[in-house]
């Protein structure tokens, strides 16, 4: 019995046209004025024909072969995977939102964020090398060597290169500031050579293009030691002239690839900086400024992370729901061991609890991925002040947040997705077992959920004095008042709770680092960042379930509106309670792992 692999199109256009309003929000921006519902509509259809056509088609194939390493640094990618390239680029996909003048189609990054809902679901192994491309895109063209910032940006954006970020290193990790890449400068004019190793680099080298851009965090002399003492450099594969014409290979080169539990078709790379010739690479913005530009691709990738999370989900719903429904397994519960007709595990009230779990799951982190990205959009195109600083305050609030909690969720509900298969999910042959694989790289890399949470505790919540939180949890508030007006006054009950012990943990926290116990404070991190997503999520169940009333009294109930006020409800008996437990266990003041018996 095979799964099919199935695209959500109807839950995005109520989340991007229903919910959102998002094309009529967009159109007064100018670059996407001549933008109207049906090209969006035929944008996603064409994502979705290639998400089932193309990308779905390689996922098993190339999780199983893998990716090759020559003796020369060069990688082969799985069979497919440069067919996938190729249409990917030739259709704009590689960077939909990049400009016009860069050969990018120039769309709003939400259209971006919700076709790669379809294509990480598809092939989330694949989707590493055009993600971290567009993101490196748009560091280069920013801040890229003023010389050759448009022409390595559109090579970029339109595919013929690819683009990877090199920040760890062996025995640093996560800790960035201990890097110790060096870059010292050469007797050539602009030029620095680049010493030292980087691993874990992802797309560290491919066969899909004729070149690779690194951004390379590296020391130059002098520099102090930590994260302040870091530059940003640009290293390529290939020497390039001012035309683009390629030259002689430059000294990055992959050592190694890793060989991992997922995502098989993606190159994990060692890369070697000058081990066997000089690795020439060229300044981006000016020296020690390295984290805070690396920084702006950094916070795409985590949002990009976050939408990985969103889309597992959805394709571990999507298996799962097209399983159970051929899948036929025992009788009803009330006739059990009688020869009754066997029925569909459809029927089976704990499938049918699963199941709920993983679409409303699916559906929540969806439109609250395309929402925190719609708030770049608008940000970016305001020419209102306030307004962009509302825009970014938000979005630099909630990226720990959601990037952590749907990549955590994404994980679960993987192997909620198994668990509905019974014992088939656990073999090779169905689909769910190597989303399980491919999911839980997404809780590690871009910042382990560790780091989400400390940043989100120890700087995104004492931002401008807590004044982003608060503003925060004030529209929440008018949210739920606004909902209890409208007949959801239980749920949206519930849910103030919920978001009451949100906050009462905020100024327990703040209150317990604020007395000095730092490592009392974070120690609950995590768990206040768990309490934070599951509001988040409860607050999408409930702006989902009020659009879909207002339409029911529009134009009549259909089982999908019926659905979201179904999955309010669910969510709020089902889901949020974690947060009231969560919530508990951040003020029980415990600090018992902390103790110096523990762990050595």
């Amino acid at each position: 019995m095979s799964t099919p692999f199935t695209v959500d199109l109807d839950d995005l256009d109520f989340i991007f046209f229903e919910q959102l309003r998002a094309h009529e929000r967009l159109a007064s921006y100018a670059p996407y004025a001549d933008l109207d519902a049906d090209t969006y509509r035929a944008t996603f259809a064409e994502a979705a024909r290639l998400a089932t056509g193309v990308l779905h088609p390689i996922n098993r194939t190339g999780d199983r072969e893998g990716c090759k390493l020559d003796g020369e640094g060069n990688v082969t990618t799985p069979k497919g995977y440069r067919n996938a390239w190729k249409q990917m680029a030739d259709g704009g996909w590689i960077a939909p939102s990049a400009p016009e003048d860069l050969g990018g189609p120039g769309l709003p990054r939400c259209v971006t964020m919700a076709v790669n809902d379809m294509f990480d679901a598809a092939c989330t192994a694949f989707m590493m090398y055009p993600g971290l491309t567009a993101a490196a895109g748009r560091v280069v063209r920013a801040f890229g060597p003023e010389a050759t910032r448009d022409l390595v940006a559109r090579r970029l954006f339109t595919g013929q290169w690819s683009g990877t970020m090199c920040l760890t290193e062996a025995g640093a990790g996560s800790s960035v500031g201990d890097n110790r890449a060096r870059a010292t400068a050469s007797e050539e004019p602009g030029v620095w050579l680049l010493e030292g190793e980087k691993i874990f680099i992802s797309g560290g080298d491919n066969d899909l293009v004729e070149n690779i851009v690194h951004l390379v965090l590296a020391r130059t002399p002098g520099s102090p030691n930590g994260t302040k003492g870091l530059s940003l450099f640009l290293a390529p594969k290939y020497i390039f002239d001012g035309a683009g014409t390629l030259g002689e290979r430059n000294g990055a080169k992959v050592v190694g690839i890793e060989h991992k539990m997922g995502i098989n078709g993606s190159a994990t790379c060692t890369l070697a900086l000058g081990s066997d010739r000089p690795c020439k690479a060229w300044l981006v913005g000016k020296e020690r400024e390295g984290i805070a530009l690396m920084f702006h691709m950094m916070n795409e990738a985590r949002i990009g992370v976050a939408g990985q999370g969103c889309a597992i989900a959805g394709a571990a719903y999507g298996y799962a729901l097209a399983y159970a429904r051929e899948r036929v397994q025992g009788t009803g519960l009330a006739k059990r061991d009688s020869d009754e007709e066997r029925v569909r595990i459809t029927a089976h009230p704990d499938v049918r609890r699963m199941l709920m779990t993983l679409k409303v799951v699916a559906e929540t982190m969806r439109s609250a991925c395309i929402k925190l990205v719609l708030l770049h959009d608008i940000g970016r195109n305001t020419s209102d002040e306030n307004e962009r600083l509302r825009c970014e305050a938000r979005q630099d609030l909630l990226i720990p947040v959601l990037k952590a909690h749907c990549t955590d969720l994404g994980f679960e509900m993987a192997a909620l997705a198994v668990q509905v298969y019974g014992g088939y999910g656990y073999v090779g042959e169905y689909p769910v077992e190597q989303l399980v694989r491919d999911a839980k790289i997404q809780s590690i890399y871009e910042g382990t959920n560790g780091i989400q949470a400390l940043d989100l505790l120890g700087r995104k919540m004492r931002a401008h004095g807590g004044k982003h939180f608060m503003e925060w949890m004030t529209e929440s508030q008018q949210e739920l008042a606004q909902a209890a007006a409208e007949g959801f006054a239980v749920q949206g009950d519930a849910i103030g709770k919920a978001l009451a012990q949100l906050g009462a943990c905020a100024m327990h926290l703040g209150k317990v680092a604020g007395g000095g116990n730092v490592d009392g404070a974070f120690v609950y991190a995590v768990p206040f960042l768990k309490t934070f997503g599951v509001v988040v999520l409860a607050l999408e169940a409930l702006e989902q379930a009020r659009v879909a009333k207002r339409a029911i009294g529009a134009r009549g109930e259909t089982p999908a509106l019926r659905a979201k006020l179904l999955g309010l409800d669910f969510y709020v008996s089902h889901l949020l309670p974690a947060a009231v437990a969560t919530a508990k266990t951040v003020q029980s003041g415990d600090e018992s792992c902390l103790d110096p018996v523990m762990f050595g």
